[in-house]
């Protein structure tokens, strides 16, 4: 190969490819929370596959309707989204070794998990006391619909917790100045598991609440 390490050079048919610095650099803890988060990813594909062949066998009331709207899982979904972007922008304040950003959007990332619990919480009473809607029971029609609505966005509010009590242990390691030396390697296996909990709950949103 010859030239800069960086440039593709093609000789006799075959082409070379530059080194890349990254390539198989990934840490053992990286490489844990990807496998953790793909056996995480099967379970909820198993839940919305029961999800949707349960709706297809089955007289299924029309989610919308049934949940009272959309605007309150619309609003949640929203919160999600940012608390995502709040955490890409806390990682890079941790590039930057920017201490007070790191605390600032780190607890913003909180913030906004706590408000999805609490709206969580607070549909699931609404849903209870107004709607007749509980984990075995649908007081309007197929209990299999509050049973599946229950386990899916409970499931994924269980990983909304976890992640609230991880990321408040990354906060308390931020002012502790874990990463005041720009070394983001734990902060971004948190970032990982919370936008893989934005993720998921995209779809939940989709497949529960819209379809």
């Amino acid at each position: 190969m010859a030239g800069h390490n960086t440039e593709v050079v093609a000789h006799d048919g075959i082409i070379d490819y530059p080194n890349d610095p990254h390539f198989a650099k990934a840490s053992p803890n990286k490489i844990g929370m990807w496998l953790f988060l793909g056996t995480d990813g099967m379970s909820f594909s198993g839940l919305l596959i029961a999800y949707a062949v349960l709706r297809w066998t089955r007289h299924w009331p029309h989610p919308v309707e049934a949940l009272g709207g959309v605007a309150l899982s619309g609003f949640m979904t929203f919160i999600l989204i940012c608390s995502s972007v709040s955490m890409v922008l806390c990682i890079d304040a941790c590039k930057q070794r920017d201490r007070k950003g790191i605390l600032n959007w780190l607890a913003l990332t909180i913030l906004g998990g706590v408000i999805f619990l609490g709206i969580q919480a607070y549909e699931y009473i609404h849903l209870s006391q107004d709607l007749g809607m509980t984990f075995s029971t649908y007081a309007h029609g197929n209990n299999l619909f509050a049973s599946t609505f229950f386990a899916v966005t409970g499931f994924h509010g269980l990983h909304v917790l976890t992640g609230v009590c991880y990321l408040c242990y990354m906060w308390k390691l931020a002012y502790d100045g874990r990463f005041d030396k720009g070394d983001y390697t734990l902060l971004e296996l948190a970032g990982l598991f919370w936008h893989f909990v934005d993720l998921v709950w995209i779809l939940v949103f989709t497949f529960i609440y819209l379809l």
